[in-house]
């Protein structure tokens, strides 16, 4: 044991010393910090002003009515009606094409019929001025209609007010006050979590594996040491670094999200609106699942890509041989939405007894809706029974991977690694 202690000693004093490592651990809350800002700068941003040209085609009258509309509801859109002739929708595109207007609309009695319109413009792309012109054409056309049948516009606004419909969650017999909105984006920032950490500290190990074997170093460690303990040394020295750099960007990510209101003020950005980035509540039950669960999938996949390193005999023999592995932890991160939309389906249940799949899909399903004890529990079972036989059989590759050099071993190589004795 104290070998094993003495590598995990070693494995995370070298890491931490390095460089890279206090680079990724510092740009990690300056990204978060960067992001957070972007985000208040989208949100406080207002689109600019537009000067559009309305081309009226209508023969009962109804489009100087819906250019006065339209200039009341949107006031950064500045229109002008223009009377339809043939040789109008040229001068216009020439106007545009001169930087002299930035669109024109074109309407016509269809507008009203049939609900047909057309925009033509030097930047049709803004997907934000599109639906706000389309969002305000329509509301416009559809007072008209009701005026027609001798409707009160008014009265029907009054009666279109909209629902509000607030969700909250229920565990254990009682409502927690988490939204729905909360739980959406705490499932889905703790499978981008699990998947990045899992999959990024899993090759760090890979990497170290593969650069002792290459220098030789290993040689001299597997004289003092067998190999499996200086193959559970590393995973757990790797993982001790993971979790240590995880912990400080969950807690720096916790830090900016309570300061947003002086990042904004500091940047000069308006935050009246009470929009930035809101953290959602993470419940007790959810953050040792989630832990859990990590650990879990880190020795699992740490194992896998350690035994890939030592059957690799070159960097690019392992960026290959990694590929299959890393296949593997994609498939229940593009599930997500899959499993919250129906997170007791058999689907879902599925990927949570697959102890490849379960270290992100039982953690998204359990911040989605309850589980079912028995599934945790056996979903727990199957993956603790999993990390042990895959170690096992991993530790077996790597007793007799590290040492060899040359060529790429085959299926049956690596088969008689695993069944010799």
């Amino acid at each position: 044991m104290r070998k094993v202690v003495a590598v995990i000693r070693r494995e995370f004093v070298e890491r931490v010393r390095t460089k890279w490592f206090w680079i990724g651990t510092i740009l990690g809350p300056v990204f978060f910090g960067g992001m957070i800002l972007l985000q208040l700068l989208l949100a406080s941003r207002r689109g600019g002003e537009r000067w559009v040209a309305v081309v009226d085609g209508t023969t009962t009258g109804a489009g100087g009515r819906l250019v006065e509309g339209l200039s009341t509801v949107i006031r950064r859109f500045h229109f002008t009606r223009i009377q339809d002739s043939p040789g109008v929708p040229d001068s216009l595109t020439r106007a545009v094409v001169a930087k002299g207007l930035h669109g024109f609309l074109v309407i016509s009695d269809s507008t009203l019929e049939a609900g047909k319109a057309e925009y033509r413009g030097s930047n049709v792309s803004s997907m934000t001025d599109m639906r706000e012109l389309e969002a305000a054409l329509s509301r416009q056309v559809f007072a008209i209609r009701l005026e027609r049948q001798g409707i009160d516009p008014a009265i029907v606004r009054e009666a279109e007010i909209r629902l509000q419909l607030a969700t909250l969650k229920i565990t254990d017999k009682k409502v927690t006050g988490e939204s729905g909105e909360e739980a959406f984006s705490l499932a889905f920032g703790m499978a981008i979590v699990l998947f990045m950490a899992i999959l990024l500290y899993g090759i760090n190990v890979m990497s170290s594996v593969l650069e002792e074997k290459t220098t030789r170093i290993v040689e001299v460690l597997v004289s003092s040491l067998r190999p499996f303990e200086l193959m559970l040394g590393k995973v757990i020295g790797a993982g001790a670094v993971g979790i240590v750099q995880l912990t400080v960007w969950l807690l720096s990510v916790k830090f900016l999200a309570a300061q947003q209101g002086r990042l904004a003020a500091f940047a000069g950005l308006d935050q009246s609106g009470g929009a930035g980035f809101h953290l959602p509540r993470v419940p007790v039950g959810t953050l040792v699942v989630f832990i859990t669960y990590f650990l879990l999938g880190y020795f699992l996949y740490a194992a896998i890509f350690a035994a890939v390193g030592a059957m690799s005999g070159n960097e690019q023999e392992a960026r290959q041989a990694q590929m299959p592995v890393s296949l593997l932890l994609i498939v229940p991160y593009i599930s997500i939405f899959g499993i919250l939309n129906d997170p007791n389906s058999s689907f879902a249940t599925w990927l949570t007894f697959i102890p490849f799949w379960s270290p992100i899909a039982v953690p998204v399903r359990w911040a989605a809706a309850p589980i079912p004890v028995t599934d945790l529990v056996g979903s727990l079972a199957v993956l603790g029974v999993s990390v042990v036989g895959v170690t096992w059989l991993a530790a077996r590759v790597y007793r007799v991977g590290i040492l060899m050099t040359g060529k790429r071993p085959s299926l049956r190589e690596i088969f008689r690694w695993v069944t010799t004795t």
